[in-house]
């Protein structure tokens, strides 16, 4: 018999609820057995300043810098760490353990043999780092041997025993989102059932605080090529009022460079009054909020130094859109999963840009101004739409929302999503929605989009939408922003 799945809501969970189903949690996994969350609250208690992604964001954020995080994990505790240190010394700020496959889908037995082929092989047979097998004394292992902030970098519906373990190992933020994580990543999971767990992990974070400790959550939309940064923005807020609603006080908010470098900055610059709006309105004031840019998610040149173009281009958005911190990407990115080396080239490369741009003063531009104001409305009127089906309730708004094609993210493969909305380049590369299915874009809004989008066609022969979005996925791997 399937068991039925309750209606969302965003209310704070009682203890006695959290209390009961961490008994479960913690019991998937002999690993679970070492997790005294009042002793890893004091074990982060004592560890340096530096270390805690809080501090380190707001510290960013007083100072006007932009800090940069790579991706990289590998199977053998030695070698992750060996990695990290390499990585920390090519100038990343913040440092990652990605998860690997078999971990983010609860799959620890075929983790658990992974890791034993990798030590026979000598090298990564997994894709990331495996810590729920490991436990919580060596993951803090990984923490003792560096000197910067630690992210537990991890994506699916559930991660809630990879928070315990990794959390406890001293670990002090993680990729997040109940609602992005699903549209992103899964195809049957329900959205309710994500958002339960999701809001066990935030609750998690929750007493941590409560013991004096302020653990950081990251959301952004990873499904992020050709995706409106209103619809990810949208996403992202509703994501984090769920958050807070649980306890969690650091968040930060971002999106998927889109390589337009107007509208991605505009994004970044609208980033902060939205959220800060939204979690004002739901009384959340408290809430410490920085801003994150992913690297172009989509396909990469193959050519090296084209590859490095994107990069160093994501890097000059970041610093025009006053970005806490980027994610940073490899110039490998086309060929797999990168080497250390190429993972360390894509951190200097933009530490390079930033450095070189922190040096610089630009003025106020007007052009990402007038972005910036389509982007915030476009945002409201979608947030403000969900929030009025879900009667005031962000879990809820979230559900409603996605299955009327209000919040309608193009790719997704979760089978809630209308996949409705279509996405195109106009003619200076701005990302445009060519047909809006049940997304509420005000109509004069709408207008802009269609004209924008008619410059770009001006003159060409016809094409269906879905053509010019097959080639505009598909160019900047070929070595351009427009194909035309």
């Amino acid at each position: 018999m399937t068991q039925a799945i309750a209606t969302p809501t965003m209310a704070r969970w009682e203890e006695d609820r959290f209390q009961r189903v961490r008994r479960e949690v913690l019991a998937r996994w002999p690993t679970g057995a070492g997790v005294d969350l009042d002793e890893a609250a004091a074990w982060h208690r004592e560890m340096a300043p530096g270390k805690n992604t809080a501090r380190v964001l707001r510290e960013a954020r007083e100072h006007g810098r932009t800090l940069v995080q790579p991706r990289g994990g590998v199977a053998d505790i030695e070698q992750h760490i060996e990695l990290l240190r390499r990585l920390r010394h090519a100038g990343a700020d913040l440092l990652p353990t990605t998860v690997d496959s078999y971990t983010r889908e609860g799959r620890y037995d075929d983790a658990e043999r992974g890791l034993a082929q990798s030590r026979e092989a000598g090298r990564s047979l997994l894709n990331g780092f495996p810590a729920v097998n490991y436990g919580v004394a060596a993951c803090r292992r990984i923490v003792e041997a560096i000197d910067a902030p630690l992210f537990c970098r991890t994506a699916s519906p559930d991660c809630r025993l990879t928070h315990e373990i990794m959390y406890a190992g001293g670990s002090t933020s993680c990729t997040a989102g109940p609602i992005v994580f699903s549209l992103g990543y899964a195809k049957d999971y329900p959205l309710a059932k994500a958002i339960e767990a999701w809001q066990y992990s935030y609750r998690m974070m929750g007493a941590y605080r409560e013991r004096g400790v302020t653990l950081s959550v990251e959301h952004y939309l990873p499904i992020s090529t050709m995706v409106p940064h209103s619809t990810s923005m949208a996403c992202v807020i509703l994501d984090s009022l769920i958050a807070a609603a649980q306890g969690v006080r650091d968040i930060s908010i971002g999106i998927g460079q889109q390589c337009h470098l107007v509208q991605d900055a505009a994004a970044l610059r609208a980033y902060p009054a939205l959220g800060r709006h939204y979690l004002d309105a739901f009384g959340f004031t408290d809430v410490e909020l920085s801003t994150v840019m992913s690297q172009w998610m989509g396909g990469f040149p193959a050519d090296e130094g084209q590859a490095f173009g994107v990069i160093c281009m994501a890097a000059m958005a970041g610093y025009l859109g006053g970005v806490t911190y980027m994610i940073s990407k490899s110039p490998h990115e086309a060929a797999g999963v990168p080497t250390p080396e190429a993972n360390m080239h894509g951190v200097s490369a933009s530490k390079m840009v930033l450095r070189m741009l922190a040096d610089q003063k630009f003025a106020p531009m007007a052009e990402i101004a007038a972005e910036q104001a389509i982007l915030e409305a476009e945002t409201r009127a979608i947030v403000e739409r969900a929030l009025e089906l879900g009667e005031g309730d962000a879990a809820l708004a979230a559900v409603r929302a996605i299955e009327a094609g209000v919040i309608d993210v193009p790719f997704s493969p979760h089978r809630s999503n209308a996949n409705q909305a279509l996405p195109a380049r106009d003619w200076r590369g701005a990302v445009r929605l060519a047909r809006f299915g049940g997304v509420p874009i005000p109509p004069d809004i709408r207008e802009h989009h269609q004209a924008e989008l008619g410059k770009r066609m001006a003159g060409k022969p016809a094409r269906a939408p879905w053509e010019l979005l097959l080639a505009d996925v598909n160019a900047i791997s070929e070595g351009m922003l427009l194909p035309d």
